[in-house]
C-alpha cells in the first residue's frame, strides 16, 4: 500500500471540453495499473491538493497509461484545474483504487445503465467494456439525462453507443430546449419505458444521489432485485483508502468499500436524511 500513496507524475497529453465547466483530461503516467472500470485514481495538484476522480477511460501508449479524467468544476481543486490545468501539464496520480461495476459477475445478463449528468463518467467504461465483450451479455440500453443538450457528455460517441449491437439509446433532458426533439423529464421517467426482463437484467446507476434513490426505488418496484441494482456513490471522497473518514456511510467508507454499492448494500444509509 505504501507505494500506492505515493502519487507518479503525469503529463496532460489532451483535453476536451465536454459541457460548461466539464473537461475530460487524458493523463499520461508510466508505471500506473490498469483500472477496472468503476475505479478511481486521485489526482494531486501542487499546491492545491487531491481529488478523487473517476477513470472514465484509458489507453496504453509505449507501456505508459493514458487514464481519462472528467473533471466538473465544483470546488477550490476543481476549479483550479479547470482555470489552469491544460495540455501539458504535470499532475500527480495515485490509484487504482476502489470497488468497481460487478461485471464479469453478470455475464449472460441484460445490462441496463442510467446515468444523470457528470454521472455518466463511471458508467462509459461499462459501455466500453461491453462492446469490447459483446458476446458476454445480453441486450444493453444507456439510459441518459441532464439538464440541458450542452450538458451533455461525450457527444462525440453517441454514434459509437447506438451501434453496439443488441443495444438502445435514450436520452433525456430535465425541460424543454429550443431544437430538442428527444424526451423531456428526468431520466429516472424513461425506466418506465425498458423492455427488459428484471429476472435477467442487472442495473448500473450513477447520478445526483437523489436521483440515484428515485432510480433504484424504481427498478426494484419493477422487479429488479436489490442485489442486482449497482450505485457509484463516490460521496466526499478524499483520501482515496479510508483513513480520513470524510467519506463515512454508515459503517461504510465509500472509498475503500465502494465506490460502487448494490442497493442492498446502501438502502437503509441512502434513506436516512443528512447521512
Amino acid at each position: 500500500m505504501g507505494a500506492r500513496l505515493v502519487p507518479r507524475v503525469g503529463r496532460v497529453v489532451r483535453v476536451v471540453e465536454e459541457a460548461p465547466l466539464v473537461r475530460t483530461y487524458h493523463i499520461r503516467v508510466g508505471g500506473l495499473a490498469e483500472p477496472e472500470p468503476g475505479q478511481f485514481n486521485v489526482l494531486y495538484i501542487k499546491g492545491f491538493g487531491e481529488v478523487v476522480i473517476s477513470v472514465s477511460n484509458y489507453s496504453r501508449v509505449d507501456g505508459d497509461l493514458v487514464a481519462e479524467h472528467t473533471v466538473k468544476a465544483v470546488g477550490a481543486v476543481t476549479s483550479y484545474t479547470h482555470s489552469s490545468i491544460d495540455t501539458g501539464s504535470l499532475v500527480g496520480v495515485r490509484g487504482p483504487y476502489g470497488r468497481g461495476w460487478p461485471l464479469r459477475e453478470f455475464e449472460g445478463f441484460d445490462v441496463l445503465i442510467v446515468g444523470g449528468g457528470i454521472g455518466l463518467a463511471p458508467l462509459r467504461p461499462i459501455l466500453k467494456y461491453v462492446a469490447r465483450s459483446r458476446d458476454r451479455f445480453g441486450r444493453l440500453v444507456l439510459l441518459y439525462g441532464a439538464r440541458r443538450p450542452v450538458d451533455m457528455l461525450y457527444k462525440y460517441e453517441y454514434g459509437e453507443y447506438r451501434a453496439i449491437p443488441n443495444s438502445s439509446v435514450l436520452f433525456s433532458i430535465d425541460m424543454p430546449y429550443v431544437g430538442w426533439d428527444g424526451y423531456v423529464g428526468f431520466v429516472t421517467d424513461l425506466i418506465d419505458r425498458v423492455d427488459l426482463d428484471p429476472r435477467s437484467s442487472v442495473a448500473f446507476v450513477c447520478g445526483p444521489e437523489v436521483m440515484m434513490k428515485v432510480a433504484a426505488a424504481k427498478l426494484v418496484k419493477r422487479g429488479f432485485r436489490e442485489d442486482r441494482v449497482f450505485l457509484s456513490l463516490e460521496r466526499r471522497c478524499r483520501c482515496g483508502i479510508g483513513i480520513c473518514g470524510t467519506c463515512q456511510l454508515g459503517h461504510f467508507f465509500v472509498c475503500r468499500d465502494g465506490p460502487v454499492f448494490s442497493y442492498q448494500e446502501v438502502r437503509d444509509y441512502l434513506a436516512v436524511s443528512g447521512l
